[in-house]
């Protein structure tokens, strides 16, 4: 089964970055995938809280997530758009990734678990709880590619979230992020390669890469891991689109191997001497 994976720069207007996931997308099925990953954030990435928020709107409203699911109905290809920035009903901002198949129907709805609340040794503070709500719910969908678990950038760090996906039949784990450069050089390919070790799982990660217009930078390689943890696509540091194949024999084949999802068992209470 052939995904496309999409690295992009996302700037400040939302009309530009639809224009780069439509163009993605036709290219993604001009090149035989049957399913597109985008990163985290791909409708809108701008720190100046003020000038952002005249482009965010609800989940009904927003123009990005309305010309993804009408290029995925017309090029016939499912998209794992990793994640928009949303309103709630609540006031707050939601993070929010979907799973829309290849009529551009929604299929599944994520809202990011884990909020990224950090100062940096370069200076970088990022406070994603000041404006964002967590989510309450992880979520498991049936796709072309496999059962695919849905997890956004920091939830990376949490291993429970992705046993819990993978004992939920997640045979794919997808992590669309933008990783800070410091962050992802020194933790981005060993985190990925130990969540598809842990869950005997592919992970299809899109990544954001370079300098965008507010002046961030992100580190890029968007990568596909196969259930063994061995790298087979590291796209690097540009932006485009990317190719891999996903096998569910691999899967059955690793974890009839190392069956550690028959092993797990319960966490007892731990005890302090």
């Amino acid at each position: 089964m052939k995904i496309a994976l999409l690295q992009m720069t996302s700037g400040i207007d939302p009309a530009v970055n639809a224009a780069t996931l439509i163009d993605g997308i036709a290219r993604a099925a001009a090149g035989g995938a049957t399913m597109l990953f985008t990163p985290e954030m791909s409708g809108l990435i701008d720190r100046d809280r003020e000038r952002g928020a005249g482009n965010i709107t609800t989940e009904e409203l927003d123009p990005v997530l309305a010309a993804v699911r009408a290029a995925a109905a017309q090029h016939g290809i499912w998209v794992h758009l990793g994640s928009l920035a949303l309103r709630r009903g609540d006031g707050k901002l939601a993070n929010r990734g979907f799973v829309i198949d290849d009529s551009g129907a929604i299929r599944a709805r994520y809202d990011k678990l884990h909020l990224f609340d950090v100062d940096l040794p370069t200076g970088e503070s990022w406070r994603e709880s000041a404006s964002y709500g967590a989510g309450d719910t992880s979520s498991v969908v049936e796709t072309p590619a496999g059962n695919l678990g849905l997890s956004i950038c920091y939830d990376l760090r949490f291993a429970d979230l992705y046993r819990a996906l993978s004992n939920a039949g997640a045979t794919l784990l997808a992590v669309p992020a933008a990783f800070t450069r410091p962050t992802g050089a020194a933790h981005w390919h060993i985190l990925l390669r130990a969540r598809a070790i842990e869950a005997g799982a592919y992970v299809v990660a899109a990544a954001q890469t370079g300098v965008h217009e507010d002046g961030r930078a992100t580190f890029g390689h968007s990568l596909v891991i196969d259930p063994w943890g061995e790298v087979v696509l590291d796209m690097g540091e540009d932006a485009g689109i990317g190719f891999a194949e996903v096998d569910p024999a691999r899967v059955e084949d690793v974890r009839s191997r190392i069956p550690v999802l028959m092993h797990r068992r319960s966490i007892p209470a731990v005890t302090i001497a």
